[in-house]
């Protein structure tokens, strides 16, 4: 049965007529469940990089870093990338190191046992990181010439690194530590080298890079990061030298591509000379043929 709105009093009409208004207001306006704005995977990666979450950071510039042709933020990524293998590798040749010295004081047994197989753990760690810090490499000099000057677009880590990992003294001399420790330790030095990477990468200390960052960016010379890349290549090429992995492939490919990135760097200097980096690059190719010699 239709009940005209004559039905009602002036009042309900009235009341009525403000609920519909408002039902079409809040149809019709701005609605407050708007999508926020789309982050770009870049940016993602540098707040993951921020808060210590590295391997969010390397999924989420993957495809970027490999992007042929290069997309807007695929150098970026690149260099991003650089710093956290640089960091892995620094980070895990520390743990490497001190578990085969606790193997070697340790008179336990199981000790030497369980510190042998972290020794092993760290070194595969270390191998993966020196590759893709070498791929890295390539993709920004592909041809053997690098930009003449690229962006690290990142923020300083919120949870700074430890100057030493105080669990591994007690490794060194043949102490056991439990896997809690094993875990702290893990972290510690993991955060330790990305603030060492960060801090060579600008060729200061901590506070520099600290301040560099303080922007979320900063730019470096190209001669300058390729010099840079190559001394963290030269660390990545004795992870399989017959002391440590014992792989000649790797390590001659290693040394290939730091051989490339040190005459990337040279070309540049011809056009702006720096004596200091000019140095810096003559030694790096000695440290490779001397590397080379002990595959």
């Amino acid at each position: 049965m239709f009940i005209s709105c004559r039905s009602f009093s002036p009042t309900l009409r009235l009341l009525g007529i403000i609920i519909l208004a408002g039902i079409f207001l809040v149809s019709c306006g701005p609605s407050s469940n708007q999508p926020a704005p789309a982050t770009s995977p870049y940016d993602r990666a540098a707040e993951a990089f921020k808060k210590g979450q590295l391997d969010s950071a390397l999924e989420l510039t993957g495809k970027l870093a490999r992007a042929t042709p290069p997309e807007d933020y695929t150098e970026r990524a690149r260099v991003l990338r650089a710093i956290i293998f640089a960091g892995e590798l620094k980070g895990s040749m520390e743990l490497a190191a001190a578990y085969d010295k606790g193997a070697e004081k340790s008179k336990n047994p199981q000790f030497q046992s369980a510190y042998r197989r972290l020794h092993s753990d760290n070194l595969s760690v270390a191998s993966r990181a020196a590759l893709n810090l070498a791929e890295t490499s390539h993709q920004l000099a592909p041809d053997g010439v690098i930009a003449k000057e690229v962006a690290l677009e990142a923020s300083f880590p919120t949870t700074e690194g430890p100057t030493s990992v105080k669990q591994l003294a007690k490794v060194l001399e043949g102490g056991w530590i439990e896997s809690d420790d094993q875990e702290a330790a893990q972290a510690d030095a993991m955060r330790k080298g990305i603030d060492e990477a960060l801090a060579d990468v600008v060729s200061g200390d901590r506070a520099k890079a600290r301040q560099a960052l303080a922007s979320g960016s900063t730019k470096l010379g190209g001669a300058a990061f390729a010099i840079f890349l190559a001394k963290e290549l030269t660390d990545g090429a004795t992870v399989f030298d017959r002391h440590h992995g014992r792989d000649p492939q790797k390590l001659l490919t290693l040394c290939d591509q730091g051989d490339l990135i040190v005459k990337a760097a040279l070309a540049q200097l011809k056009d702006a000379p720096d004596q200091g980096l000019q140095k810096e690059a003559l030694k790096l190719q000695d440290q490779f043929k001397t590397i080379r010699k002990d595959k």
